[in-house]
């Protein structure tokens, strides 16, 4: 072999092994360069899990936002995150847990509960007219002796209020003495009737017959315990038959008038309980029972007068006593309840702050009923055992409104 041979066969393998390295330089290069998928795909789905933070904040200063963590100017703490919303399709505001703590954040689950009609109005205490003794005359007389009362006083039952002379009794009685005892007892009977016409008591006539003297004289005592409302007896005063000497009421119980409005009656109902607190603050609130609406209207007022009946121990409240009248009507019916401090109401709308797991937040628009005490009736918009924020929901409806949060409805989210 001559040496042009040598030198071709040298320069042929000297070429094939510069190809083989420059071919793996390649295919090194190559795998360097491209990238592998699962690896990015997990950092992708990293990146995806971790929130975005879109300014740090003071909480005691939540309208001041800043770009980078560090110390507040305004507290000695440092400033607190604030993520965006994860969820797209739910936004909700995220904050975290010591935060809920350190402001004193209350929650509060919506009830289920009976809707009792509550209404307030005023009213006054009058004289239960169904506990009232009038006492009148039967038969002409004159007055002997009167008692040193006056209208007002409180008398006791069988306290006497007059002795009076009584003329017309003495026939009457002379007839009855007349008839053998024991004999002809229709007759006997008949006479006694007549007497006891004439207003003389059983105990007078029995005694009369016993005796078998006539008495012309009997003494008139209060037949109820409670307040003279009229008295018109005096010494030496001549009575004719049929005239009233006194009007007296009990005090037991009490009515009670309560106005209400021509627009509100609709809901009320016999039975239905009432609480009266009188002006007085050191008076105790009395509960009564709703008896009846009065059929009439009061032309100038436009109410109806509510009829109640109290029960009045010791007698402590008198008839023309004022004050606030609550009325409550239970039914049946029951719905869902939050506490009214929850409710938001900004006008244009009536929210609740929702929370869910995770700390987070969302408001919600409800549909509200009348309030029962201190809850309010939701119609629209939450759930039974739904959680709702109690205090601290302005700032949380605050820091929404800032993130273009809006308000969940009853139809879904309102993205107007």
């Amino acid at each position: 072999m001559n040496n042009l041979s040598v030198r071709l066969l040298a320069a042929v393998g000297l070429g094939t092994l510069l190809l083989g390295i420059a071919l793996g330089v390649g295919w090194q290069h190559l795998h360097k360069s491209t990238p592998i998928p699962p690896p990015q795909k997990d950092a992708a789905d990293a990146a995806k899990q971790e929130p975005k933070v879109l300014y740090w904040y003071d909480p005691m200063v939540p309208d001041q936002h800043f770009d980078k963590p560090g110390p507040s100017p305004f507290m000695d703490m440092e400033l607190v995150p604030k993520y965006a919303a994860a969820d797209e399709a739910a936004p909700a505001l995220t904050v975290a847990a010591g935060l809920v703590q350190n402001l004193g954040m209350r929650k509060t689950r919506v009830q289920r509960l009976p809707i009792a009609h509550e209404l307030e109005v005023v009213g006054q205490l009058q004289f239960n007219q169904r506990n009232q003794a009038i006492l009148q005359l039967r038969a002409a007389g004159f007055v002997e002796k009167a008692w040193p009362l006056a209208v007002g006083d409180h008398v006791s039952a069988g306290q006497p209020l007059a002795e009076f002379q009584i003329p017309e009794w003495l026939d009457a009685q002379n007839e009855l003495l007349s008839q053998p005892v024991g004999q002809n007892p229709h007759l006997l009977a008949t006479l006694r009737a007549r007497l006891q016409l004439l207003g003389m008591p059983d105990a007078l006539i029995a005694k009369v017959e016993k005796t078998r003297q006539p008495e012309t004289r009997v003494t008139i005592t209060s037949p109820i315990s409670g307040v003279l409302d009229m008295l018109d007896v005096k010494t030496g005063m001549a009575l004719v038959s049929g005239a009233t000497l006194a009007k007296i009421n009990n005090l037991d119980s009490l009515w009670l008038d309560a106005a209400i409005p021509e627009a509100r009656a609709t809901g009320l109902h016999p039975g239905d309980k009432a609480i009266f607190h009188s002006a007085n603050p050191a008076e105790p609130a009395l509960t009564g029972t709703l008896e009846y609406l009065l059929p009439s209207l009061n032309d100038s007022s436009r109410t109806l007068t509510a009829r109640i009946l109290l029960d009045n121990p010791e007698a402590r409240l008198k008839p023309g006593t004022s004050g606030r009248v609550l009325l409550q009507s239970s039914t049946k019916e029951t719905g869902l309840f939050v506490p009214t401090e929850a409710v938001i109401r900004t006008g244009k709308r009536v929210l609740v702050m929702l929370a869910e797991a995770g700390s987070k937040f969302r408001p919600v628009e409800v549909v509200t009923g009348r309030e029962i005490g201190n809850q309010t009736l939701i119609r629209e918009g939450l759930e039974e055992d739904q959680e709702v924020v109690v205090s601290g929901q302005f700032l949380l409806d605050s820091e929404a409104s800032f993130l273009g949060i809006a308000p969940k409805t009853a139809g879904g989210y309102d993205h107007d």
